[in-house]
């Protein structure tokens, strides 16, 4: 008898991908081979294998990959200060691509012949696992099991019913709660009063990670963070991996009600959908970096880097990380960070980050020139002639408009 083809399923435990399991077996014949990839999320993994082996799988294979999720993820978007539409800092679509690198790692080591994910068709996520897929692994099939023709179920009530029919008792209920996607940089939140933008959130009922301003405390409490070429070093003196200094940062930020957004954004399909993020460390650590960066960097630099930090945030959004654009924005951003070294003070209060100070060895800012008080490098009566240079194109236009209108 003829061994049968392996399948990859990106598994998180949850009920989706749970139901995902037999459904595999029975409409494709597969042998399922469960990844659970643990990117900060903090779930409860006690107990996953065993769910995944009585849901059917044959295997699990749980991969801690936090540590290169916050130097090899997480880190290129801070330096290059990559925001999704002025808010969003990229929490779910900085993850999704080292996820697919994963499974597709695994479905290597396997000889797997499938790779199958749980994101729904309305959604951004199905396109970051599947162009991260093809962009490593071309030759393997992808199965969208929420965009395929033989999956049926469209509740939580028929997963769970299909679950009972297949054997597998499962601790879910039906009840309805946020849509949430946690890892180690943020945690969103969708679904209930926010699918209608004229309600205000619950804080009380969603926040996770941290309290909203409001319920933050009386005192503020003052953060100092240092960097050496760009990547953060140290807390308060304490020197720290990347990780733990997002970990350190997300429990100072969340006390303080920092980094909470709500926003309705533009999918990559083409919908606008509305969501709350925390993303408290996050939002500290994007802050000092800027903070930084502005007594170090040269005026043009400053300007190109902005504008290539969008276009660094809407291929992350879209999933294109796999790409040689992606790569040379990179490689742009890393050149500019080689002097970014220093430290950053500021203080965290009911949900503001308030400057308290910055300095560096590499600073161009010069105490003499930014005075007002006449040095050798800077003569006054220099500026005459630079302004009527400067100012020549539109005084020259100016004029010949004067005489077109005569």
């Amino acid at each position: 008898m003829a061994e049968k083809e392996k399948v990859v399923l990106a598994y998180s435990g949850g009920l989706d991908t749970t139901a995902i399991i037999p459904w595999l077996k029975e409409n494709y014949d597969y042998e399922v081979i469960c990844a659970c990839i643990d990117v900060g999320q903090g779930q409860e993994l006690d107990g996953l294998e065993e769910r995944a082996k009585s849901s059917g799988a044959s295997k699990l294979y749980i991969e801690n990959v936090v540590d290169e999720f916050s130097d090899e993820y997480v880190m290129p978007c801070v330096k290059a200060h990559a925001v999704y539409e002025n808010q969003y800092l990229l929490g779910t679509s900085m993850a999704r691509p080292l996820i697919a690198k994963k499974l597709v790692e695994i479905a290597r080591k396997e000889g797997a012949a499938a790779i199958c994910h749980g994101a729904t068709g309305k959604g951004n996520d199905q396109i970051r696992f599947e162009l991260g897929i093809k962009a490593l692994a071309p030759d393997l099939k992808i199965i969208a099991a929420w965009r395929d023709p033989k999956w049926t179920m469209d509740s939580r009530e028929s997963e769970i019913a299909y679950c009972r029919e297949h054997g597998i008792e499962l601790p879910f209920s039906a009840d309805s709660s946020y849509s949430r996607d946690r890892n180690l940089w943020h945690i969103s939140h969708e679904g209930l009063e926010l699918e209608d933008p004229s309600e205000e959130p619950n804080y009380d009922h969603l926040l996770v990670l941290g309290v909203s301003p409001e319920k933050a405390p009386e005192e503020g409490e003052y953060v100092t963070i240092a960097f050496e070429a760009g990547i953060p070093v140290s807390v308060n003196g304490r020197k720290l991996k990347v990780s733990e200094i997002i970990g350190e940062l997300n429990a100072l930020g969340g006390k303080h009600g920092i980094g909470i957004v709500d926003i309705v954004e533009n999918r990559v399909v083409g919908m606008k959908s509305r969501g709350v993020y925390e993303t408290p460390g996050g939002t500290i650590l994007y802050a000092a970096h800027e903070q930084l960066e502005e007594l170090i960097l040269d005026r043009e630099c400053m300007r190109l880097k902005k504008h290539l930090g969008d276009e660094l945030a809407q291929l992350v959004y879209e999933g294109k990380w796999f790409t040689p654009l992606r790569e040379a924005i990179c490689a742009f951003v890393d050149s500019t960070q080689k002097y970014v070294t220093g430290e950053v003070r500021m203080k965290l209060y009911k949900g503001n980050i308030i400057k308290a100070g910055e300095e560096s060895p590499y600073s161009l800012y010069n105490e003499s020139l930014a005075s007002f008080k006449t040095g050798d490098l800077y003569d006054h009566h220099d500026a005459q002639g630079f302004i009527t240079l400067f100012g020549l194109s539109s005084k020259v236009r100016a004029m010949k408009l004067a005489e077109a209108e005569k």
